[in-house]
This record gives C-alpha cells, sequence and structure tokens, in this order.
C-alpha cells in the first residue's frame, strides 16, 4: 500500500508505519523477526491485551485476568526477581477439520501476559493460583506487620 497516493506521506508515524508493512512484505525478512526485537514487540502487544484486575484485601493481594480457552496446564504463574508475578499463557489457533473453512476469524490467538511488581510486604512463599470459567485468580498473601519495636530499657547504676 503506498501511502503517497492518500498525501500522507510527511507524517513521520505514517512513514513508520509504510516501513514496517514493506518489511513484513518482505519474505527475506522473516529471519529478522525472530530476533530478540521481535520477542520483546511480541511480549509487549500481549501485555497490552491481557486485561486484569488488582485487588488488595487486608490479608492478601488478588489478581484476576482473562485467560480465555486456556486450560489450567497451558498457564504459568511465576515470580521473577523476587518480586515480580509473572503470569502468562499462550492461545493456539484450533485444528481445522477437512471441508472447513473459516468466513471470519475474530478470537485472538497467541501470548497472553501481565507482569506485575509485588510490594514490599507480599509473600512470594504464598501464593495459590485458580482458574474457573476462563479467568485466573492468583492471590498473594500478605506477610504479616512486623513487631513495634519495645524501647530497651537501660538500669541506670549510681556511680
Amino acid at each position: 500500500m503506498d501511502l503517497r497516493i492518500m498525501g500522507l506521506e510527511s507524517s513521520p508515524l505514517l512513514s513508520t508505519l509504510q516501513q514496517m508493512m514493506e518489511l513484513s512484505d518482505d519474505k527475506s525478512s522473516s529471519a529478522s523477526l525472530n530476533g530478540p526485537g521481535h520477542t520483546y514487540v511480541r511480549d509487549a502487544k500481549a501485555m497490552a491485551t491481557t486485561p486484569a484486575d488488582v485487588k488488595e484485601y487486608p490479608n492478601s493481594y488478588v489478581f484476576v485476568v482473562d485467560m480465555p480457552g486456556l486450560k489450567s496446564g497451558d498457564i504459568k504463574v511465576q515470580v521473577e526477581d523476587d518480586n515480580v508475578l509473572l503470569i502468562s499463557g499462550e492461545r493456539k489457533r484450533e485444528e481445522e477439520k477437512e471441508g472447513t473453512k473459516y468466513l471470519r476469524m475474530e478470537r485472538r490467538i497467541g501470548k497472553l501476559m501481565r507482569k506485575f511488581v509485588l510490594p514490599d510486604n507480599a509473600n512470594t512463599n504464598a501464593i495459590s493460583a485458580v482458574c474457573q470459567d476462563g479467568v485466573l485468580t492468583v492471590t498473594v498473601n500478605k506477610l504479616p506487620p512486623p513487631e513495634p519495636k519495645k524501647p530497651k530499657t537501660i538500669e541506670v547504676k549510681i556511680a
């Protein structure tokens, strides 16, 4: 598609889009699509398109993430760097049966992912995850509040 026909060639955004479209049409560039830059873009897109709610309760944090069409075995819940909760999964395209063709394909396929930085009082050793009806609920218990330090009493001796 040539954007110059529409008189839009002067826009930096549209010229970048034009370059991206040309790149995707170029079959010889398919090797570069598997590099680290492509992985970053795929992960960023997965994070941007995976809706989530985060709730705080007196004793826990609860993360509710839509994971449509995934079985519990297809979902990974991990803790990275001691304080980053990583929730990921991948929805694959259904195998086509012979004699069937798609008239419309609107449901999302591909990677689903979210990362959350956990607060300091999150107990990363007490995490549970339950997936029901395509909704994943991850509960991270809070650490008990630290005991307030009692003042130390020092006996005064008479000299």
